[in-house]
């Protein structure tokens, strides 16, 4: 059996299934907003510890149902959230599961949360216009943000409004979305309100019911992994010639299929994420790795293993850091002066960064 390090930023477990009720497949979810009323005001997602609350009101709805007139609430059916919560405040559950697909109501909302997982799902055909690169969010949030351990989006979500180290303020989740775009896709952050953001808010609302706001669930972001002072980049080149190259290629730039369409995500290169995003710290990848990879086959890689390949990835080339000061001296010393960033560093001869592709929307190769 053949199974590469597929999805290494991979693809979602859920292709080759059909994905959207009553969408073809692998179509453009049309634009619901012509037939919008206004769509409540989710906001605020991802990563950060510092819990900010916001309630989550409404109960379930669902058109196709018949069970109540359709409004933008969404169905608790499917949610199951093993909690107890007290007068104190949300105590963290043993579980949560986020509700399956067919609970998605059929109206006007529910179009917008089909879009918004559209978007998530396959992010250059549904957002193109705000994308530099060949990757899709599901990329990195496997299972179309649904799967625990692969920092699955509706863990994200109840953790907003919270302050980032990396901007140095409160973010709201729509913001958080706007660094995703920046940096993990290579591209610009839609403006605010702009309908892809509400779409994707709209999706990481609907995954989220029935979860507690503020509360640190279990399965948010990448599993911790036993820290190591020990990087070896050839084992890491090894481990990928053996186990990632017959997907993501031996030029870590990723396949595409007959149609064009990204099958194994790139890498690195040019299309791939820039030195600006997350899964460049190699603590992030190999984490990422050890839980996921080979795609439906995690914790199959030592942790040396995980390791050794994140830092042989992570040291390619890729596109520039956005916040480039005009030398990767002073970019390295402001934005990457830790251990396990390899940007201003020499590595065969060539200080990273200094060849960067420019960041930001680019024409792909013809």
């Amino acid at each position: 059996m053949v199974i590469g390090l597929s999805g290494l930023v991979g693809y979602s477990l859920s292709q080759g299934r059909e994905r959207y009720p009553g969408a073809p497949q692998n179509k453009v979810i049309p634009s619901p907003s012509a037939a919008l009323p206004s769509v409540p005001a989710s906001a605020d997602q991802a990563d950060a510890r510092t819990p900010g609350t916001q309630t989550k009101t409404g109960d379930a709805t669902d058109a196709r149902s018949g069970r109540k007139p359709p409004d933008s609430r969404v169905s608790d059916a499917g949610s199951n959230a093993t909690t107890a919560v007290s007068k104190a405040g949300a105590v963290a559950p043993k579980s949560f599961t986020p509700p399956p697909e067919d609970a998605i109501p059929d109206n006007d909302f529910g179009r917008m949360v089909l879009r918004g997982e559209a978007i998530f799902d396959r992010t250059v055909e549904n957002a193109g216009q705000f994308v530099g690169n060949d990757l899709s969010c599901s990329n990195c949030h496997i299972d179309k943000g649904r799967l625990a351990g692969s920092a699955p989006l509706w863990a994200a979500y109840v953790m907003y409004p919270a302050y980032r180290s990396k901007n140095e303020h409160v973010n709201t989740f729509e913001e958080r979305l706007q660094g995703c775009f920046k940096y993990s896709m290579n591209g610009k952050a839609p403006p605010p309100g702009d309908e892809v953001l509400v779409a994707l808010q709209s999706y990481a609302y609907f995954l989220a019911k029935g979860a507690p706001t503020g509360v640190d669930l279990p399965g948010r972001g990448y599993p911790d992994l036993p820290k190591t002072d020990n990087l070896d980049r050839n084992n890491g080149r090894s481990v990928f010639v053996q186990k990632c190259s017959i997907c993501h290629g031996d030029d870590g730039a990723g396949q595409k299929s007959a149609d064009g369409t990204m099958v194994f995500p790139p890498l690195w290169g040019s299309r791939s994420y820039n030195w600006g995003a997350g899964m460049s710290t190699i603590t992030n990848a190999a984490k990422f790795i050890k839980a996921n990879m080979p795609l439906g086959m995690g914790n199959s890689l030592s942790d040396k293993e995980a390791w050794d390949v994140a830092a042989y990835i992570d040291s390619q080339e890729r596109p520039q850091d956005p916040r480039f000061t005009g030398s990767v001296e002073e970019t390295r010393s402001q934005y990457h002066n830790t251990p396990m960033s390899m940007y201003g560093k020499v590595v065969d001869g060539q200080t990273l960064g200094e060849t960067s592709p420019s960041s930001g929307l680019q024409a792909p190769p013809q």
